[in-house]
């Protein structure tokens, strides 16, 4: 069990690091203005509180652990280093770390590559394009809550490493607690993460390993990460609110028997699947985990609209599917995985010239499709985007939402 803190005590709080914030008096003076550059490095293991009129840089991974909480006020920028490798920088949440980030609408928390110009205050990059991928790690966050796994024997296992970060590090996840608590991450965007760290093995923009039910997180945004937006790894932690754009992979991807649900949610050109839906690895089936009320855009690069596993318990609802390239179909993998989940409610616009809806979703059942006019849909997502870069860029608008 985590330690739980009255988050108000941090700004109090003695800053200790194992390798520590230093007194650098680097500065960011792009646009006529100056902010402080803080540099990060190795084990945050004491309550830290980093605020908008700073410039915070992770040189490498930072870890948070001891029971540590890092508190990130909201429109915090936090600029990662490139590393290269295994020693590529990221943010990461131990099993007993916390962390409270907690953005607004108007004051996102912001990550991203040390390339970028961007400032406190602003949402836009002032020189980064939406593409630019694989320039750091990205964010990890790792909980108590149960997976289902197995090692290469094949026998079960309650904990593994999460995928991305060499075993020298203490990146464990998993145990037996599915109310377990990583804190809050809350208004976030995550940006131009994903580097490979080699043999085609990248890091997701945000890895959830094992967290449990008892953290928040909602309002997130991904942008060009090079590998997967968002991969749950078991646990039980409920997402609401997130958009997906121009990621490497798959938007929405997800293993070992995670048995949250995601509502609200946009997913916008990933280069793979929309969802890649995977099954337990051991014994462990503890029930399913939904996506619901959302929207895909699928871009001219997508793989499948839905990819399950044959034993994979998840379902899709109140989704819209459209913008597919005109020779794009067979857009479903395995419809509906091993049947638990709730599938219902898709709504799609044919791509003009474009294949016949049997192929584009070739393998779904067809009694839960339906055709509308383009952005004439009744289901998707549902939520405020207001405070994303997509949607301050204008590249939401062109595309209808």
């Amino acid at each position: 069990m985590k330690k739980f803190k009255f988050f108000a005590m941090a700004a109090f709080a003695a800053i200790a690091l194992t390798s520590c914030e230093d007194d650098s008096t680097d500065t960011n003076n792009n646009g006529g203005s100056s902010t402080e550059v803080v540099p990060v490095s190795g084990t945050i293991t004491s309550d830290v509180t980093w605020s908008k009129d700073k410039i915070y840089r992770l040189d490498g991974r930072v870890l948070v652990a001891g029971n540590a909480t890092l508190t990130i006020d909201a429109g915090t920028v936090i600029k990662a280093s490139p590393g290269s490798g295994a020693f590529a920088s990221a943010l990461i949440v131990t099993r007993d770390g916390m962390i409270n980030a907690q953005g607004t609408a108007t004051e996102p928390i912001i990550f991203t590559t040390l390339a970028d110009d961007i400032k406190p205050g602003q949402i836009k990059s002032p020189n980064m394009d939406p593409t630019n991928n694989g320039l750091w790690g990205g964010v990890i966050i790792l909980g108590e809550a149960k997976i289902s796994g197995s090692n290469d024997n094949g026998d079960d296992v309650s904990e593994l490493q999460i995928e991305g970060i060499p075993t020298s590090v203490d990146a464990l996840y998993g145990g037996s607690n599915d109310a377990d608590n990583s804190g809050t991450f809350s208004y976030v965007s995550i940006r131009h993460g994903g580097a490979n760290i080699g043999d085609g093995n990248e890091i997701n923009g945000l890895s959830l390993g094992g967290v449990g039910s008892g953290t928040t997180i909602d309002h997130i945004e991904v942008v060009a990460n090079q590998d997967d937006g968002i991969e749950w790894f078991g646990g039980s932690v409920s997402l609401n609110n997130v958009l997906i754009w121009n990621c490497g992979d798959d938007g929405l991807d997800t293993d070992q028997d995670w048995i949250g649900s995601c509502e609200d949610f946009i997913i916008v050109s990933p280069d793979g699947s929309a969802f890649e839906l995977d099954g337990p690895e051991g014994s462990l089936n503890r029930g399913t985990h939904q996506f619901t009320n959302g929207t895909v855009y699928a871009g001219s690069a997508i793989s499948d609209l839905v990819d399950w596993d044959g034993n994979t318990n998840a379902g899709v609802a109140n989704v819209y599917f459209y913008g597919w390239s005109t020779g794009y179909m067979d857009g479903i993998s395995s419809f509906g995985g091993d049947g638990t989940g709730n599938n219902a409610n898709w709504e799609y616009t044919l791509t003009s010239g474009g294949m016949p809806v049997d192929s584009v979703f070739k393998g779904a059942d067809m009694s839960i499709l339906s055709e509308v006019a383009k952005n004439a849909n009744t289901v998707g997502h549902t939520g405020n985007f207001g405070y994303t870069w997509a949607s301050q860029s204008g590249s939401l608008s062109a595309i209808g939402l």
